[in-house]
């Protein structure tokens, strides 16, 4: 039990003192014990110490899923340096301004993934790794490191003769270097998705993250003897916190892969007999839309989701997994603010009412008049305590703008409170959009759309109209072997929302991913937006934007 706050490097010894012999973690290939992670994690810390990283330094890590991004990441934390997850699917202009905003000192990167050649993109952002580090674009990198068998640039090693210079540090130094590091020191660097924005840097803690990954284990019912299977990735905090660190702290197996392939994730769970998983709608949707899916693969009795009611029952009953919580949360909250229990009446897991963790508070705030509301009124989800953030990295004037003086942290999510202190989110207040004077909340419609049952998935935003300003349009993906026509789902919404919710604009689509998908599963709304204006000849609209 964490039952006060700790380091990770404290929690993995202890982690690796009670469960060493059990298996901890999975990817393809990689299949490790706890102590082995123990001891990998060790020799990576002696090789980042003899490469110059001390405590406070910034070590970015450009892998995909897998056992070296998992020991590099407790690695950095053994030494008191902060991790810098770095977005697989990033291009040029995203690679350059994380890395230099983060002031990356090492970085750990594949030579390529998924397709993508990592050396010509990062010598596109500092040409110096050709020739020698550091260089002109990223001035504080002084180290690359680069791992698989691929040419290596001059001014970057690999991966081997990274390890190899660990061996001359002494196992006592690594030691007093991790009893140095506290609970309050930073952990990771988070990168926001940043939909209108380059992204923010969120400063997290040991605390931070350690506590609200054993919070979310207890309302999940995590114990040691669970094989959790997680697609979650771990440049996200949903894929650090809530699979990495969930895993650690509860000493269970994580298996994972370098990328959601479904029907590879629906062999895995049924062939390692996985009893937990997490996701979200999209997540959930695509597995049982796929061909190979069948119920009684299935091992499952519970995990987290970050669904509507509609996925929710669908998760209940067609994939038959009765205990799955559902979560709800941002990076610049460690990142779960609430999630119900798995022992919750169904009704209040299906419709998103979960408490918030012990230590904690959550309030509605009205965004106009910036009164607190009462039970039954929606407004800004406002949240403080143990698990917000530290700010935003060199960002002073958006750190204030998230954080209140009293230390309340703006979500900038729709959501409402019941009279017995259970919360939950309604919507995105970044996604919500207005038809003629009435806010509507694209998870509604969405909702409606996931209910029809030739509907797969559904994605909704609002496209700019000149009388009502904006009107709803929705995209729909359609279940292997279901038909429905665009004007039989319109007919389909009519008769179960209000009129101003119903979709103008309706297309039928075999997949989201030409449109934008982020590394984590879910549609990038702004991109979605751009592409729905120019499909449906929008851009001389008054007020038409993509963004």
């Amino acid at each position: 039990m964490l039952d006060r706050p700790t380091t990770l490097y404290r929690t993995l010894e202890h982690t690796a003192r009670e469960y060493g012999s059990r298996e901890a973690f999975v990817c393809q290939a990689d299949r490790l014990t706890w102590d082995e992670v123990l001891a990998g994690t060790r020799r990576i810390a002696a090789a980042l110490h003899a490469s110059g990283v001390r405590k406070g330094d910034h070590v970015g890590i450009m892998l995909g899923n897998g056992a070296t991004w998992l020991q590099t990441f407790f690695a950095c934390a053994t030494l008191g340096a902060v991790t810098v997850p770095v977005n697989t699917r990033f291009k040029t202009d995203e690679l350059q301004f994380c890395l230099k905003q983060a002031d990356v000192k090492l970085l750990v990167f594949a030579d390529a993934f998924l397709g993508i050649d990592f050396v010509q993109l990062l010598t596109a952002v500092e040409p110096a790794l050709n020739t020698g580090l550091p260089g002109q674009a990223l001035p504080e990198l002084r180290r690359a490191v680069m791992v698989g068998d691929g040419p290596c640039p001059e001014g970057a090693e690999r991966y081997a003769d990274f390890l190899a210079r660990g061996q001359e540090v002494a196992p006592d130094t690594i030691e007093a270097v991790a009893a140095g590091i506290t609970p309050d020191d930073l952990l990771l660097m988070q990168f926001t998705s940043g939909t209108t924005s380059f992204p923010k840097g969120v400063m997290l803690t040991h605390a931070n993250m350690l506590t609200n990954a054993w919070a979310a284990g207890q309302r999940i019912g995590v114990r040691h003897d669970d094989r959790y299977f997680s697609i979650r990735p771990f440049f996200h905090v949903s894929g650090t916190t809530l699979s990495v660190l969930v895993s650690l702290v509860a000493g269970c197996c994580l298996l994972t892969l370098p990328k959601f392939d479904v029907a590879e994730t629906l062999r895995v769970m049924d062939e390692e007999k996985c009893t937990l998983t997490s996701g979200n709608d999209t997540i959930f949707l695509m597995m049982m839309g796929h061909p190979d899916f069948d119920p009684k693969k299935l091992h499952l009795r519970g995990g987290w989701a970050a669904a509507g009611p509609e996925v929710m029952q669908q998760i209940r009953d067609v994939m038959g997994v009765d205990h799955v919580c559902n979560a709800y949360g941002q990076s610049e909250a460690s990142p779960n603010v609430i999630m119900s229990s798995r022992d919750d009446p169904f009704e209040l897991r299906a419709h998103g009412w979960g408490l918030p963790h012990p230590g904690t508070e959550v309030r509605i705030v009205d965004q106009d008049s910036g009164e607190v509301l009462p039970p039954g009124g929606q407004g800004e989800i406002q949240v403080r305590g143990w698990h917000v953030m530290r700010g935003y990295y060199k960002m002073p004037e958006a750190t204030a703008k998230a954080l209140t003086p009293e230390g309340w942290l703006r979500t900038g999510d729709l959501g409402e409170m019941s009279p017995d202190g259970r919360l939950r989110m309604v919507g995105r207040l970044k996604d919500m959009y207005r038809v003629g004077g009435e806010n509507v909340a694209p998870a509604e419609v969405e909702e409606t759309l996931h209910a029809h049952p030739a509907v797969q998935m559904a994605q909704v935003i609002g496209v700019p109209d000149a009388r009502l300003g904006e009107v709803t349009a929705a995209f729909v993906l359609l279940k292997e072997g279901k038909q429905a026509g665009r004007q039989e789902l319109i007919d389909w919404c009519k008769a179960r929302c209000a009129n101003f919710k119903v979709p103008r604009y309706l297309e039928i689509v075999d997949t989201f991913d030409n449109i934008g998908m982020t590394g984590s599963s879910k549609v990038q709304k702004n991109k979605l937006k751009a592409h729905a204006i120019e499909l449906f000849g929008l851009g001389n609209v008054h007020g038409a934007k993509g963004g």
